[in-house]
């Protein structure tokens, strides 16, 4: 399972490249026609198979195939630099509702949100699609090392391994304002503890 883990981390570490390569004079172009063609791969089998390269070439499992190929093309969506948490994508669509006295957007975000938990797994890659966009419009980053472990879990087939991550997403979604900065503050001071260590 570790050697598994590794090469989904190589296979995140090469996306989040192909960002960086958007402000390298050398491999700006490269970068930008590598992820408009995992963009164009939402649009059918034929366009798909343009992404393969970019995919196979880090030897998915057979059995993740289909979420490194939807992780790929979310990606291209919605491109970033490298986040040093492992925030889940409830985390992510929270972020969308805070701003206070925008009720409107919050009940649509709302809306979008229990709609991505309740689909099936057939039409769940169209509602991360449209997950993805929102987080681009209003720049929210994701992490999407931990969104392919999470599809991992939530396509693989195991409905215990499922029900947990639609849990988590949820319980990151909804927790009460207080108990997220509570665990906030934690993480801070970890944090600083961690650089204190190492210095």
């Amino acid at each position: 399972m570790s050697r598994t883990k590794d090469k989904r981390t190589a296979f995140v570490t090469t996306l989040y490249e192909l960002y960086q390569g958007l402000d390298h004079p050398r491999r700006a172009a490269e970068s930008r026609r590598v992820l408009a063609r995992l963009r164009r791969s939402f649009a059918g089998a034929r366009q798909e198979a343009e992404a393969y390269d970019v995919v196979f070439r880090h030897d998915p499992p057979e059995r993740e195939q289909e979420m490194w190929l939807l992780v790929a093309g979310l990606f291209a969506l919605h491109p970033q630099p490298s986040g040093n948490g492992r925030d889940t994508l409830g985390k992510a669509m929270r972020h969308l509702a805070l701003p206070p006295g925008e009720r409107t957007r919050k009940a649509s975000v709302n809306r979008r949100f229990t709609q991505l938990l309740a689909v099936d797994r057939d039409a769940l890659p169209h509602y991360l699609r449209q997950a993805v966009q929102l987080l681009r419009a209003e720049n929210v980053p994701l992490d999407y090392a931990r969104l392919l472990d999470d599809l991992v879990d939530l396509l693989a087939g195991d409905e215990d391994a499922a029900h947990r991550v639609r849990l988590a997403w949820a319980r990151d979604y909804h927790r009460p304002e207080q108990a997220r900065q509570a665990d906030d503050t934690a993480e801070e001071t970890t944090d600083h503890a961690t650089t204190g260590a190492v210095l």
